[in-house]
């Protein structure tokens, strides 16, 4: 961690603050006026604020953080099965920034952000590196250096955005999910003229924590203060403000050009009122919080999902709990995937497997007619099969995210 300092050429306001985040940092921490100052105007100001307060936000803090491993060992450590395309994607980093770098210099950046990529996949193998998580880690790597960036990105893997790192895209879909109802929470004419339009296209942005999308070094760095400040729901409040802050020029496209709005809401605008933006997206879940969306669409977030677990005292979370909580993630999404198949089972086979129960259950109904004083037992038994019958009917196959209009949960898809 590196020392108190201050940067030169800044104006009274911002050295006051400055002086009220490293006093919040280090008396305790005082972690709910760390939150406050990483929200409000100008985030948390500059870089070097940023190398004690991001560690902080992500509970990166000795006294909890009893899980550290060894950070020097990962060398030994086999072969992620994503390095290659890890490999791939450090090729094409640092596009943006920094500005004004030899090639020498850029060519090391890339060797140290593979090297603080590979040290996470190899020291804990079972996430899976998506395509996109580069450019969040070449943003930690330049506010924290080499050094430190691992540890503060191994939290954030494990304890903030591990749903994208499962071996399945579906806990990724359910961040989407909200999206609908968020919108329709807020502004139900817009939400409906979005109706034909899936939330795919905020995948790129929300997966990334919009590291891919945002062009300006400074502007991602302001907006990582404000998102490691909060749960991991808030960058979709965040996003749901986008479209919000665009609605007269998504309601000048019909709304039977899916494919238009589609291409439009998938850039983010530029430029990006980003305090506007902030200030709005707090407002907005203050308003509407998580448990009070409309479609039920909070009730049917896994309980495992970062979603859900980075509510409340999240930051008391260890590795060691983040481990415990991919794990359970990993089973349930197993138990969804051997539901989903029997359903495809049952639905091929539907019309021989409804004879034959249909065979033995009028051989049950029977027998307990003749015992007599059971109708009310065989009706409540006939509205059963009955609806088990009709379960059996219904199709398995669904589109992939829920649209605006409607809000009902959707299957989970294999990886």
């Amino acid at each position: 961690m590196c020392e108190k300092r201050r940067a030169r050429s800044i104006s009274p306001a911002a050295r006051s603050k400055i002086d009220r985040i490293w006093k919040a940092c280090e008396d305790g921490p005082e972690i709910e006026a760390l939150v406050h100052l990483a929200t409000a105007k100008d985030g948390l100001v500059n870089d070097e604020v940023r190398q004690k307060a991001w560690p902080i936000l992500l509970g990166d803090i000795a006294s909890i953080d009893d899980d550290r491993v060894d950070r020097t060992a990962w060398h030994h450590l086999p072969r992620h099965k994503d390095e290659d395309q890890v490999r791939l994607d450090v090729d094409r980093s640092f596009i943006y920034y920094p500005k004004n770098e030899t090639q020498t210099q850029l060519d090391r950046r890339k060797k140290e952000l593979s090297a603080v990529i590979t040290e996470v996949l190899r020291t804990y193998p079972m996430l899976s590196y998506f395509q996109g998580f580069h450019d969040i880690v070449q943003v930690f790597l330049l506010v924290l250096g080499v050094d430190d960036a691992a540890a503060s990105v191994s939290r954030l893997s494990l304890l903030r955005i591990r749903d994208f790192m499962l071996p399945s895209l579906s806990p990724s879909l359910a961040h989407l999910r909200l999206l609908p109802s968020i919108l329709q929470a807020e502004d139900a004419k817009l939400c409906q003229h979005l109706s034909q339009t899936q939330p795919f296209f905020a995948l790129a942005a929300t997966l990334t924590l919009y590291a891919h999308d945002i062009q300006e070094y400074g502007d991602i760095a302001r907006l990582f203060d404000f998102l490691l400040a909060h749960g991991a729901v808030v960058s979709v409040y965040f996003f749901a403000v986008i479209i919000l802050s665009r609605r007269e020029e998504l309601f000048d496209i019909p709304a039977d050009e899916p494919e238009m709005l589609h291409s439009v809401l998938s850039k983010l605008p530029k430029p990006l009122d980003l305090e506007a933006l902030i200030a709005r997206t707090m407002s907005l879940y203050e308003s509407f919080p998580p448990e009070r969306l409309p479609f039920r669409a909070w009730a049917r977030v896994s309980p495992f999902s970062v979603l859900k677990t980075t509510r409340g005292n999240f930051r008391q979370q260890t590795l060691g709990d983040g481990i415990d909580l991919f794990d359970k993630h990993v089973a349930q999404l197993r138990r969804e995937q051997m539901m989903g198949q029997a359903r495809a089972t049952l639905w091929k086979y539907r019309r021989p497997a409804a004879r034959v129960g249909l065979a033995l259950f009028a051989g049950v109904v029977a027998f307990w007619l003749r015992k007599g004083g059971a109708e009310i037992y065989v009706a409540v038994a006939l509205r059963r099969f009955w609806d088990t019958l009709r379960l059996i009917e219904r199709p398995v196959h669904r589109v992939a995210a829920t649209s605006f209009a409607a809000g009902p949960a959707l299957p989970i898809l294999s990886a």
